[in-house]
């Protein structure tokens, strides 16, 4: 899949997911690539690069890094969903605890240990919830860290491309001559 050919699209495969998660990577780790590759011009260590091709492909790699993140918004909605799944659930099992207790008063137990399964379900799903939040964030991290470097990378390369041409484009007098040195026999008389 090339970076002309991608549209927006749901992933309803892990496979398809990876793919279109690492398209964004690949796309920053082939502007690299091309900015370490490149020629460099005549008399000059600066590169030269098609700047159509690399702003095309930085782009493509921004339109690209919302689809990770619509991901990761999606995985937080899971979670949320599952929360909100097992209150409910937990809900009902109260009501039916609350139900019996009224039915049979004399049957405290029963209306105890319902309420304590309840609170572990919610205490499960919260357990859950939490470490669900962790892996997204941890995902996330992950993704943006190394855009950063990425990023970072071509930045350092971009700024000391134009170090080099504007240190060229100022510096276009000619080199001043050497300074002629004192004849070392200047005070010869003194050697009479």
């Amino acid at each position: 899949m090339s970076y002309d050919d991608y549209d927006d699209e749901t992933y309803e495969d892990d496979e398809e997911f990876a793919e279109a998660a690492n398209d964004s990577e690949s796309l920053l780790r082939r502007a690299v690539d091309i900015v370490a590759t490149a020629r460099t011009f005549p008399m000059s260590s600066s590169p030269m690069i098609n700047r159509e091709e690399m702003v095309e492909l930085l782009e493509e790699a921004l339109h690209r890094m919302p689809d990770e993140l619509r991901q990761a918004r999606w995985m937080l909605k899971e979670r949320q969903d599952f929360i909100d799944k097992t209150r409910r659930e937990a809900d009902d099992i109260l009501d039916a605890a609350r139900a019996q207790a009224e039915r049979m008063v004399q049957r405290q137990e029963v209306v105890r240990a319902a309420e304590m399964r309840a609170r572990k379900v919610v205490e499960a799903a919260e357990n859950e919830a939490r470490r669900m939040k962790l892996e997204v964030e941890d995902f996330c991290d992950q993704r943006l860290a190394s855009f950063e470097i990425v990023l970072e990378r071509t930045l350092k390369t971009v700024a000391v491309g134009r170090e080099k041409l504007n240190g060229r484009m100022h510096d276009t007098r000619p080199p001043a001559p050497p300074e002629p040195e004192l004849a070392s026999n200047f005070f010869d008389q003194d050697q009479y």
